[in-house]
């Protein structure tokens, strides 16, 4: 078996990086996988070099495949949400921080930023209504209010809540 994996595991790495698309972590797990069947085929491989390199890359390739369809069927895993970092429902201090903050860095944005996030976020106007309201497209409501939030996140800078 380590004269097999000697031979044979460099190219295999190097074709299993390039089905992976460079995920290294990825393609020594599916080469692991892949001398564990050789291992367990030992008796049944073929005694020409050649022969087993062949095998090899068979296998390797139907168990990246078996790999990229069962992450697929899975469905897309999440991060966790520290619930310690999260202010309680009934406080509302980080609210009125917040709001101070957000009060203070209005008038630092463009008029038209301005107008448009008051109007979405304070006075819970939709788009087609403001855009109504202003005489502009509602994609240019979007835009601005886009934009807005951006510059709005520049000015204040990231704001951690714990």
């Amino acid at each position: 078996m380590g004269a097999l994996y000697a031979a044979h595991a460099d190219p295999l790495l190097r074709f299993l990086m390039r089905l992976t698309l460079g995920a290294r972590h990825l393609a020594e797990d599916l080469l692991q996988e892949t001398m564990m069947r050789a291992w367990r085929s030992i008796e049944n491989l073929p005694g020409d070099p050649e022969d087993q390199r062949r095998w090899l890359f068979t296998v390797a390739r139907r168990i990246a495949i078996d790999a990229a369809r069962a992450r697929k069927a899975r469905p897309a895993e999440v991060g966790t949400i520290d619930i310690g970092r999260l202010p309680a429902e009934t406080d509302g201090v980080e609210r009125v921080v917040a709001a101070h903050i957000v009060h203070e860095a209005l008038p630092k944005l463009k008029p038209e930023q301005r107008t448009v996030l008051v109007d979405l976020y304070f006075r819970g106007l939709s788009t087609s209504e403001l855009a109504r309201r202003l005489g502009i497209p509602e994609g240019t409501v979007k835009s601005r209010a886009h934009n807005g939030l951006r510059s709005l996140r520049a000015i204040v800078g990231p704001m951690d809540v714990s």
